[in-house]
């Protein structure tokens, strides 16, 4: 979700986009293995799988709906030590020059009028980018950048639950959606975590 507003609107490298995923053990599946067992998912940051994910060709398919060039996407995947959530850090090469004012107004231009997309933008503190612990519970998609002038690139990073906004709630906002209900109706969760 915080690629898609930057393939449509700016000059980029579209066969230069990096995405790399941090996932709890929730996203294995159900399927008990060791991999996910407590005692071995404590306390780790694993690569599993490091290139041919099998969302890419997903990722992808999106992305160049959006897109002039064709778009090829590389994704990377680490389990890390939480049970629910996913932080997806994306690394996009830009062919332009682009301020960080024109990003949010491309992003706010974008998610206007939908009610569970957050764009996160505080200066400081330990919640200054989305993070999964703020989501867990919520169907909300936190999004955030910033702008690497170095190599002209842009960071973007966004975090879901991937059991509710991945998952159950996607399906519960669909349903709402085909049946007419208010988009959000059952899904005004205000997280797990207290601010």
């Amino acid at each position: 979700m915080a690629l898609a507003p930057i393939i449509k609107n700016f000059k980029i490298e579209t066969e230069k986009i990096v995405v790399d995923a941090k996932v709890g053990s929730s996203g294995a599946g159900y399927e008990p293995s060791r991999a996910v067992h407590h005692s071995e998912h404590y306390s780790i940051v694993r690569p599993y799988k490091p290139v041919g994910h099998r969302h890419t060709a997903e990722i992808e398919q999106e992305l160049n709906n959006l897109s002039e060039a064709k778009v090829s996407v590389s994704m990377s995947a680490h389990a890390v030590n939480m049970v629910r959530g996913i932080l997806i850090t994306c690394h996009i090469f830009l062919k332009e020059s682009v301020k960080p004012v024109d990003i949010w107004r491309v992003y706010r231009n974008f998610y206007t009028g939908e009610p569970f997309i957050r764009l996160i933008r505080d200066k400081r503190g330990i919640f200054r980018y989305p993070d999964p612990k703020l989501v867990v519970g919520t169907n909300f998609c936190d999004i955030g950048f910033e702008i690497d002038t170095h190599i002209s690139r842009i960071v973007t990073l966004s975090a879901v639950d991937n059991l509710i906004k991945g998952a159950a709630g996607t399906a519960v906002q669909n349903m709402n959606i085909i049946y007419g209900f208010d988009e959000d109706e059952g899904l005004k969760n205000i997280g797990l975590h207290p601010l």
